[in-house]
């Protein structure tokens, strides 16, 4: 088990009536413990504050800012504030990756993964903060900035700011990839068959909230004292869950999960060692839970086979149910499964949100074998072209399991290829395919666990006469930019109706 390294004063309760300023003199956002009864008092605190993480011991632990501390206070609950104080350790070799870079060196690194492999790796910048940070990731492929029959993965670190472990872990895993292309099979195969996306920093402003040279001031939340991982659509609770405007953060991961269909997502996280899958924000249980427990449980298992003891072993022996552990609204997990047919999974990297660098190749050890399995995860399943029956042109269609399907568990196939990537559970399912104007057609098939099944298919049109306007809407939409937009993309919208989000 790798050691706490924070250092925290203790603070005992205070009234309601007592000057808070003194907690946010030098940042906007306090982190504290506090005691609560039962799960029903717990969820109603979610919606105030920000938790992140609870102990069996019916004790939480939270971040809030100003506005967030004082609803907080009017409830009366106990709590203990924890003083976060700086870090400070000596820096190391970027050579053995047990090291924090600075971030003109973050950006550096970024790009010159581009300029030493530009056949297989391409560095965008989704988007400028108004601080000047970049939100900055790597695409890698075999035929990088081209569409090709494969499924799209994603992995983002450190939306929370002050939890590293993520950031320097992807940062290496950019890098091993692009070593090993054409010397390592696995890693040519799994290059050569999956879009990757890499992004190692989400939250730079909260990662280098003490300036740019180093991370050991970081903050949870944004340099607006908003929490990100709040801050997204919800499938339960609207558009704006936190009461917040979208960050310009959130907005640039709006606009990446809208251009680019991702098969599957992790976003990484730290403060506790486990895997958490959907839900988060409510009790429903996915159609897909079965496949869920059996690639956490891959997880899991992966990294105590490669650890020392002790290591990934919280909650059910390092995984867990989000809404089983506490519940979360406007988390970006729910929100790329429910609202973009993506299989995202939560990953808590480390006990220590900033771990002491000397850490950093233990824990490289212990995850990366489980990194190769999850992206290797995006493989597996049904998968297939689906075309127009009279022209052969690829449409875009929706597959749905019969009678398995519930929460958006559906997936569509993409323009311009026409491809479409559904992970499952073991087991003998009936596929449907379906689309406006078009005849459905189901089929039935066997699934395997890590083995993939393709199914073309053909859709017949109802009425032949419409091919010349079929023809005509699948050219306008063959038009992309580097990112894979639409030339002629309707943009984001969402709408509500009978208390659900919909895609307009």
């Amino acid at each position: 088990m790798i050691k706490k390294t924070f250092l925290i004063l203790l603070i005992p309760f205070i009234s309601i009536s007592q000057n808070i300023d003194t907690f946010f003199l030098n940042k906007g956002e306090v982190y504290f413990s506090f005691e609560y009864k039962n799960r029903i008092q717990l969820n109603n605190i979610s919606d105030i504050v920000s938790i992140d993480h609870k102990t069996n011991a019916e004790i939480a632990y939270a971040y809030a800012n100003r506005k967030e501390f004082e609803n907080f206070l009017k409830l009366g609950v106990n709590y203990t504030i924890i003083e976060e104080k700086p870090l400070v350790f000596s820096s190391k070799s970027k050579n053995n990756w047990d090291y924090y870079p600075s971030y003109q060196e973050y950006v550096s690194m970024m790009y010159e993964f581009e300029t030493l492999y530009p056949e297989i790796c391409k560095t965008h910048n989704l988007g400028t903060l108004p601080s000047g940070r970049e939100i900055l990731i790597t695409q890698i492929s075999n035929k990088v900035g081209q569409k090709e029959n494969e499924p799209s993965f994603l992995y983002t670190s450190s939306m929370h700011g002050n939890e590293l472990a993520g950031y320097v872990l992807s940062l290496r895993l950019i890098d091993y990839l692009l070593n090993n292309y054409a010397n390592n099979q696995r890693i040519t195969d799994l290059i050569d068959n999956i879009d990757i996306w890499i992004n190692p920093l989400a939250n730079p402003d909260g990662a280098y909230a003490g300036g740019n040279q180093d991370v050991w001031s970081a903050t949870r939340y944004n340099a607006n004292w908003v929490d990100l991982n709040r801050n997204y659509p919800d499938p339960e609770d609207g558009p704006h869950p936190d009461g917040n405007p979208y960050q310009a953060e959130t907005i640039i991961f709006l606009g990446l999960a809208d251009t680019v269909n991702f098969t599957m997502a992790a976003n990484m996280h730290g403060g506790v060692e486990v895997c958490n899958y959907p839900w988060d924000t409510w009790s429903n249980i996915t159609a897909d839970n079965n496949w869920w427990e059996f690639i956490s449980r891959e997880y899991a298992d992966s990294c105590q086979a490669n650890s020392g003891s002790g290591y990934f072993n919280y909650l059910n022996d390092g995984i867990t149910n989000g809404y089983d552990w506490y519940e979360v609204d406007g988390g970006r997990q729910d929100y790329m499964n429910y609202f973009r047919n993506c299989r995202e999974l939560t990953l808590e990297l480390s006990d220590d949100k900033i771990p002491n660098p000397n850490d950093l190749p233990y824990l490289w050890d212990a995850n990366f074998p489980s990194f190769l399995n999850f992206m290797e995860q995006s493989l597996f399943g049904l998968r297939g072209i689906i075309t127009d029956s009279i022209t052969g042109n690829p449409i875009e269609a929706k597959v749905e399991v019969l009678g398995h399907d519930i929460d958006s568990s559906h997936v569509y196939s993409m323009l311009p290829i026409g491809n479409y990537h559904r992970p499952i559970a073991q087991g003998n399912y009936n596929f449907t395919y379906s689309k406006n104007g078009y005849y459905s057609k189901t089929i039935n098939a066997t699934i395997l666990n890590n083995d993939i099944f393709v199914q073309d298919i053909q859709l017949v049109p109802y009425n032949t006469t419409e091919i010349s306007e079929i023809k005509k809407e699948n050219k306008e939409n063959n038009s992309y930019d580097l990112l894979g937009r639409p030339a002629k993309s309707k943009g984001y919208k969402i709408s509500k109706k009978n208390k659900k989000l919909i895609i307009e």
